[in-house]
């Protein structure tokens, strides 16, 4: 089921709009769009039944969590504290928020239908309440929110095997019908692209029925859908739309 927003309406407001299409008993998993990760969703589902928490959520350690929320994990398991997005220098905790969470069908049901947000608006009165477990995992974790992070998804699911299709040739991805007559390194080249003769593509992400001309050179660049590079252009870091010409 795809739902469609006319106004964004947060991620409070978006879990609310699934609740129409949920059926059955027990707790509802939420995972963000947005991301790559490692999270054992079983050992979630165990923690989350061990506590007995109203919301349980998957935790990743990182060395700058101002761009995430913060959770303070005591020792049996459960979260004390949540704080969204801290000011740099004002977080208790490297733990984040991993993007990856189990709730309860009664903090489903009491979801305000309006828009709100989840990471400011529920999770610290769970938290304060003594109602939020946490559970760290390790292995990867990537929030692929900017062109640098989408390219670094990428690149962990070739180096761990999460694709279904194509093939691996060194530390680059092919997909079914692309043809490189260049070099690619490490490097996501989609369905039906075209690498030119001498073309070279390093840290890029290609997608479907893009052309890299002959003799081009693309260092960490993500090109669009049936995009088209010219031959023996030069670009670094650059973001290439769907369909465009450069």
């Amino acid at each position: 089921v795809l739902s469609v927003e006319n106004e964004a309406m947060g991620t409070g407001g978006a879990v609310a709009l699934a609740r129409q299409h949920l059926s059955g008993q027990g707790p509802v998993l939420v995972l963000n769009g947005d991301l790559i990760s490692s999270v054992d969703v079983t050992a979630l589902v165990v923690h989350h039944a061990a506590t007995g928490a109203k919301a349980t959520l998957s935790l990743w350690e990182v060395e700058d969590p101002s761009r995430f929320g913060v959770c303070d994990l005591d020792e049996s398991g459960m979260i004390g504290r949540f704080q969204e997005k801290p000011e740099p220098g004002t977080e208790f905790s490297n733990l984040i928020n991993a993007g990856c969470y189990l709730i309860e069908r009664d903090v489903l049901n009491g979801l305000s239908s309006d828009k709100h947000s989840m990471e400011r608006e529920v999770f610290p009165g769970l938290a304060e309440a003594g109602g939020m477990a946490g559970l760290a995992f390790t292995g990867y974790f990537v929030d692929a929110g900017t062109p640098e992070s989408f390219i670094e998804a990428a690149q962990v699911c070739i180096a761990n095997g999460r694709y279904d299709s194509g093939h691996v040739e060194g530390n680059s991805w092919f997909g079914e019908g692309s043809n490189c007559i260049g070099a690619a390194h490490s490097s996501s080249i989609g369905q039906g692209c075209n690498i030119g003769e001498g073309a070279s593509v390093s840290d890029c992400v290609i997608l479907s029925g893009a052309n890299i001309g002959a003799g081009a050179r693309l260092d960490g660049c993500l090109v669009g859908q049936g995009a088209n590079v010219a031959p023996d252009s030069n670009y670094s870091g650059l973001v290439i739309g769907h369909g465009a010409s450069v």
